[in-house]
């Protein structure tokens, strides 16, 4: 969603922005050490409010929209997306999963939700030593994608892009497996005026209608 995004101010504005891609915890704390970011959307809103806490940031930012989790299968795979994740608990039970790929919930927002979806089916525990570790979202994913896992908790977003689409099949987790994934972003103090200029793209309704198109719930009217 970013990367369309990206390209569609650029194309109107003249200007570019560099996208950098990692999980929110680890850019919370390179920001804390002074990393030269200047815009920070991150997959966990407590991230940017401890953050303006430690006066990094310019305020406390804006939600853009709210993550959902989605259970991947790849072509061939014992899991079948429509079962949900009972389905998954059992055949983990049964021994019939090799590995299935979650983000890091240590420093991944999608990770620490995935855990939380996998307690709530009873199925953390038959999984916990055929779990494979992506560092960040899109990592995980591209686990789940390639067949180096049997599925994968993903962020839904990521099921819309190329190197997922039409691999395997998916469905959406419910909302209530886990807390909510408030993703917020804000301005790093100091931000220049190219970054202020597409953080408030960022919040109109041409960037609105991208996230929502790949998946996203938008807060706000």
């Amino acid at each position: 969603a970013l990367d369309e995004i990206a390209r569609a101010w650029s194309a109107g504005s003249g200007r570019s922005v560099r996208l950098t891609y990692g999980s929110s915890g680890n850019f919370r704390r390179q920001i804390a050490e002074g990393a030269p970011f200047e815009v920070f959307l991150s997959a966990d809103e407590s991230y940017i409010l401890a953050l303006a806490k430690e006066g990094r940031l310019a305020d406390e930012g804006a939600l853009y929209a709210i993550g959902r989790l989605a259970l991947f299968a790849p072509a061939g795979s014992p899991v079948d997306p429509a079962l949900g994740l009972a389905g998954v608990a059992a055949l983990a039970r049964a021994g019939r999963i090799g590995k299935f790929a979650i983000a890091n919930p240590a420093h991944a927002p999608y990770g620490r939700a995935a855990r939380e979806a996998l307690e709530s089916a009873g199925a953390w525990k038959p999984l916990e030593g055929r779990l494979v570790l992506g560092e960040n979202a899109s990592q995980a994913a591209q686990f789940a994608a390639s067949g180096n896992a049997a599925a994968g908790l993903l962020a839904y977003s990521l099921v819309f892009t190329p190197a997922v689409s039409g691999r395997g099949r998916f469905a959406l987790v419910p909302e209530s497996a886990h807390a909510p994934l408030r993703q917020r972003m804000a301005l790093v103090k100091g931000a220049g005026q190219d970054a202020r200029d597409f953080y408030r793209y960022l919040q109109g309704p041409a960037a609105r209608e991208v996230f929502t198109r790949h998946g996203f719930a938008l807060p706000g009217p």
